[in-house]
C-alpha cells in the first residue's frame, strides 16, 4: 500500500526551464535585466525549478571547455537540478544536399553531443533544416539522412537526437513526422514546441498545435516545449498569445496539456517564455502558475 500511495502522489508531469526564456538578459538586449549563463541553474531553483534545458548559443565557445563544463556541471549540483538537454543551433543544415556540408554539419553537432554527455543530459534538441527551394520530398529525404548520421553517434554515447518544430518545414507537423520515420533510428525523436506549427511562417499561416501536437506525440522521448507569450490578455484564463502583427496567434495551454498526457507522456514540460508584456521571470512564473494549475485540474 505504501508503494501505491506513493505512486499516486507522482505528479502528471515535471516542469523545466529552457534557458531561451532568459535570452533577452542573455543576450543583454531590450532593457532586460542582464542574466549571466552561468547563474541559469540558480534562477531555476529560485523558481521552484529542478530541470533545465541549456541554449548552446549562451556558452557557444565553450563546449570543448572542460573546466568550464565542470563548472557548469558544479553549479548544476549544487542547485539541485537535472540538466536535461543542449538545445543546438547554428552548427549547419543536417539536411543539407551536399554530402559534405551534411557531414560536416554532423561533425559539428559532436562536441555537443559529448557536453551534453557532460552534464548528465538526456538529448541534444537539433534543428531539421534542409535547401528551402527543393521539394518537400528532397527536403525529407536529407534531414533524415542528417539525423540518422547523427543519431548513429549519439547512440554510442546513450544520447537522443530530438528535432523541434522550429522553422522552415520542421514547422509541418507531417512533414516531420515523415522525417522521423525515414531517419529511422531508435535515438531520433521530437521536442515538441507548442507555439511553433506553421505552414508558412512568412505568411503567419497555422499548421493546426493541436492536430501538430498529437501527431507528435508518438516520437517524443523525454521533453516537451511549452512556448508562452502574453498571459492575462482577456483571451481565457489558460490562454497565452502571441500579438505580433503577422504573427498572432493563441494557444490553450489546458488543451495542449491534455493532449501530452492523454498520451501517456510522464516527462518534464519545459517552460519558454517569449512574451513582451511581462519581464522573462515574470513570464517564466505566470507560464509554471499555468502548467500548475491545469496539472492540479487534471490530478
Amino acid at each position: 500500500m505504501t508503494g501505491l500511495r506513493a505512486a499516486e502522489k507522482e505528479p502528471l508531469f515535471k516542469i523545466s526551464l529552457a534557458e531561451w526564456s532568459l535570452n533577452k538578459g542573455m543576450f543583454k538586449k531590450d532593457g532586460a535585466e542582464p542574466v549571466e549563463h552561468l547563474d541559469f541553474c540558480k534562477i531555476a531553483r529560485s523558481l521552484g525549478i529542478d530541470g533545465v534545458e541549456y541554449v548552446n548559443q549562451m556558452f557557444a565557445d565553450k563546449a570543448l571547455d572542460k573546466a568550464y563544463l565542470d563548472e557548469m556541471k558544479k553549479r548544476q549540483e549544487g542547485e539541485g537540478v537535472k540538466g536535461l538537454l543542449i538545445m543546438v543551433d547554428r552548427e549547419g543544415n543536417l539536411g543539407d544536399p551536399d554530402d559534405a556540408k551534411r557531414a560536416k554539419t554532423v561533425e559539428n553537432h559532436l562536441k555537443w553531443l559529448d557536453a551534453a554527455k557532460h552534464l548528465g543530459c538526456h538529448s541534444i534538441r537539433v534543428n531539421a533544416a534542409s535547401d528551402p527551394k527543393l521539394a518537400y520530398d528532397e527536403q525529407m529525404k536529407h534531414a533524415a539522412a542528417g539525423l540518422h548520421a547523427l543519431c548513429v553517434e549519439a547512440d554510442k554515447r546513450g544520447l537522443y537526437v530530438v528535432v523541434e518544430n522550429h522553422g522552415g518545414l520542421s514547422s509541418h507537423g507531417l512533414w516531420l513526422t515523415g522525417v522521423m520515420k525515414m531517419a529511422d533510428h531508435e535515438r531520433v525523436g521530437i521536442l515538441p514546441d507548442f507555439g511553433n506549427f506553421y505552414t508558412d511562417r512568412n505568411k503567419g499561416e497555422l499548421y493546426n498545435p493541436y492536430k501538430g501536437l498529437r501527431e507528435f506525440m508518438p516520437w517524443v522521448k523525454q521533453a516537451m516545449s511549452a512556448k508562452a507569450y502574453d498571459w492575462d490578455t482577456g483571451a481565457g484564463k489558460f490562454y497565452t498569445e502571441d500579438r505580433r502583427e503577422g504573427r498572432e496567434m493563441s494557444l490553450d495551454y489546458q488543451r495542449l496539456v491534455e493532449i501530452v498526457v492523454k498520451a501517456g507522456y510522464r516527462g518534464y514540460i519545459g517552460i519558454e517564455y517569449e512574451g513582451s508584456k511581462h519581464t522573462e521571470i515574470e513570464g517564466i512564473k505566470r507560464t509554471k502558475q499555468a502548467l500548475e494549475e491545469v496539472r492540479a485540474l487534471m490530478s
